[in-house]
């Protein structure tokens, strides 16, 4: 009997990926443990290794393909015996085909979804884009409806919302519907453009935010007759998202990384309110230590940088005030009982973040070997799920890039994340008296649902006293 092999969920929080590479072909034998494909998720490209023995039938997603759902049949393995020849593909293809091509379910009435299953980043999509869930085919495990389903609902899925008076920028009516994706109406109604001008590349020839943005002026909807004389001294509209003004420019999609950044910080920035506190920290002690412990530790090849000392000094911080050690979580706290600190790293396509786990029992040498490790793999997108996924707080440093001060962003669901500036020399008062010293700005964001301002103040004093006094780092 055939098997269908399907894309898996490569992480916690995976919906969709995108299937990078094939390194089998169909008539290839593969074996349990075989290496079939590269997929591509929102933090990293992974290896998906053959759980069955048999031989490639059918490979139904290409690849390149991008927004392929959790649960997609991707390929058919003939079993051993089977003709793989005569082998059908098992279940019904890709998430990826047309979404004209899939058979509309029969539409209740009222916009109510009431037992329609449906990932949360797909229900926000459909809000967005004003699309009827009763009329969308899911193509997700058990018949949920994904993103990828969303972005190909064709335009007569959009709800339809009765309207006192025809819009004035509405096109003459051609007798011929002019399919658009609900996104691409959007755009060509915030530039003013006539979609009957523009030739859609979609499937079927559907309209796609593409067209819209690369749509020259000539496509411009024609006035619907003068306007009147105060009309025509009107403000202009405020400038919206995708407008080049005829600038030169080019169009660069974005990666699934970078999609991903955006949606998360946007849901922390709009959902998390965030209280800032901020120390200036004599590093003049740390940085002397931090020189005697790499001449004793030259010998193991171990070089400890500033922020493997910062790392632990936040571990250690959030051990001594337990309290902002935590997750908001609803209507419950999760107190956690071990430190795991999520540190910040700049990759090519956005920012990852690798977990030192119990970053305030572990030697600073042994932070120190980690992050290399975990920076490096990081770099070439090579992390295991769980080697980011989690982590109790963060970290993040732009002191290398000279920034003297700033705000980090909370990376939810956590509880609060340390922003680390410049250190430099600054006039600083020691002992009552003037001096120069090594100077750094620390900035704690907190989660004010969840640890109070004293809580907070609590903790970035731990974490001063820490660095200014840093033989507790080593004990």
């Amino acid at each position: 009997m055939p098997i269908a092999i399907k894309m898996p969920a490569l992480s916690p929080t995976m919906e969709e990926g995108t299937l990078a590479k094939w390194l089998v072909k169909v008539g290839d034998s593969v074996s349990a443990g075989d290496i079939m494909a590269e997929i591509e998720t929102d933090k990293a490209t992974m290896e998906f290794e053959a759980v069955d023995e048999g031989v490639i039938a059918h490979i139904q997603v290409e690849e390149g393909t991008e927004g392929v759902a959790v649960g997609t049949v991707i390929a058919t393995l003939a079993e051993e015996g089977e003709d793989a020849g005569s082998v059908a593909p098992a279940g019904d293809g890709s998430a990826a085909a047309p979404a004209e091509t899939r058979a509309p379910s029969p539409a209740p009435a009222a916009s109510s979804d009431d037992g329609i299953k449906i990932s949360p980043s797909a229900r926000k999509m459909a809000e967005e884009n004003g699309v009827d869930l009763s009329t969308i085919t899911g193509t997700g495990p058990d018949g949920r409806i994904v993103k990828a389903d969303i972005e190909g609902a064709p335009a007569g899925t959009a709800s339809a919302a009765p309207s006192p008076a025809p819009a004035a920028s509405a096109p003459a009516a051609s007798g011929d519907r002019v399919v658009a994706s609900p996104l691409a109406r959007r755009i060509a109604e915030q530039k003013g453009l006539d979609l009957s001008q523009i030739t859609g590349t979609g499937p079927n020839g559907r309209i796609v935010k593409a067209d819209v943005e690369s749509a020259k002026p000539g496509a411009a909807a024609p006035a619907a007759g003068a306007p009147a004389p105060s009309a025509a001294a009107a403000p202009a509209a405020a400038p919206t998202q995708g407008q080049d003004f005829g600038i030169p420019h080019e169009v660069e999609k974005l990666s699934g990384m970078r999609k991903t950044i955006a949606r998360r910080l946007t849901e922390s920035k709009q959902q998390v309110p965030h209280i800032y506190l901020t120390v200036d920290i004599r590093l003049d002690a740390l940085l002397k230590l931090r020189s005697e412990l790499n001449a004793a530790l030259e010998p193991q090849g171990v070089k400890l940088s500033v922020n493997d000392l910062m790392i632990k000094a936040l571990g250690k911080s959030l051990e001594a005030v337990p309290a902002c050690n935590v997750q908001f979580a609803g209507d419950t706290m999760l107190q956690f009982k071990r430190a795991d600190v999520s540190v910040a790293v700049s990759i090519p396509n956005g920012l990852i973040t690798p977990i030192v786990t119990d970053a305030g029992g572990k030697a600073v040498s042994k932070i120190s070997t980690e992050m290399k490790d975990l920076a490096g793999r990081a770099k070439e997108g090579k992390l295991a799920p769980e080697e980011y996924v989690g982590g109790t707080a963060s970290l993040s440093n732009m002191g290398m890039f000279g920034i003297k001060q700033f705000e980090a962003v909370i990376n939810p669901p956590q509880g609060m994340i340390m922003a680390i500036g410049a250190g430099d020399k600054r006039p600083y008062v020691v002992d009552d008296s003037l001096q120069i010293a090594s100077v750094m700005s620390a900035t704690g964001s907190f989660d004010h649902r969840a640890i109070d301002g004293a809580d907070g103040a609590q903790l970035m004093k731990a974490f001063k006293e820490m660095i200014e006094a840093p033989l507790g780092l080593v004990a």
